[in-house]
């Protein structure tokens, strides 16, 4: 009868070591849908994973996703909202050029094209900012580029919309960040039984 409990107390131990170490080793579930290019793109729109930092914080919370429009003029979600309380410093993701800096339709904002990404460059665009940098600056990644503005967000909390272009496409921003930046989070401590 004992021997009998060891061995399905140990069976239950290895299952249990097997779960563990199978859901630590699975890859992360994505923060949202990645969405697709333009099905019309020619050639293939692909966005090289060159950032180097989150654009507020370390890992912010994304407050909405990308949601590509169906049409150049339909509805969706052209970047994400990043959750980051007025006065937080926004910082450039990767290196780049400052397209703009100012003020758009009573919002601040700043554009960065990306260095070495191509022709048209992609394009960076954080709001609402208040800028810290000048048209035709150059930035490093992790530079401070601004602060979250108080007002001028259309998140119901203060927020930034960081968004990525390529010419007039809309591209998902955290594609530029690499899987050890985008999926970094704290250890966690699993119980054993």
């Amino acid at each position: 009868m004992r021997a009998n409990r060891c061995v399905r107390v140990c069976a239950r131990l290895i299952l249990l070591v097997i779960v563990t170490a199978t859901a630590l080793l699975a890859p992360p579930p994505p923060l949202f849908a990645a969405g697709a290019p333009p099905a019309d793109a020619d050639p293939p729109v692909t966005v090289p994973a060159i950032g180097r930092a989150w654009p507020v914080g370390s890992r912010p919370r994304v407050l909405r996703g990308w949601e590509p429009p169906a049409t150049a003029y339909g509805p969706g979600h052209r970047g994400v909202d990043l959750a980051a309380p007025a006065g937080t410093p926004v910082r450039a993701v990767a290196r780049g050029r400052v397209a703009f800096a100012g003020r758009v339709a009573g919002r601040g904002v700043v554009s960065v094209d990306l260095t070495g990404t191509g022709d048209p460059p992609l394009r960076t665009t954080y709001e609402p900012v208040t800028a810290a940098v000048e048209e035709g600056e150059e930035v490093e990644p992790g530079e401070v580029i601004g602060t979250v503005d108080a007002s001028g967000s259309h998140c119901t909390a203060t927020c930034v919309h960081w968004g990525l272009r390529r010419g007039e496409g809309y591209l998902n921003p955290l594609s530029l960040l690499p899987p050890w930046l985008l999926h970094r989070g704290p250890s966690r401590l699993l119980p054993l039984a």
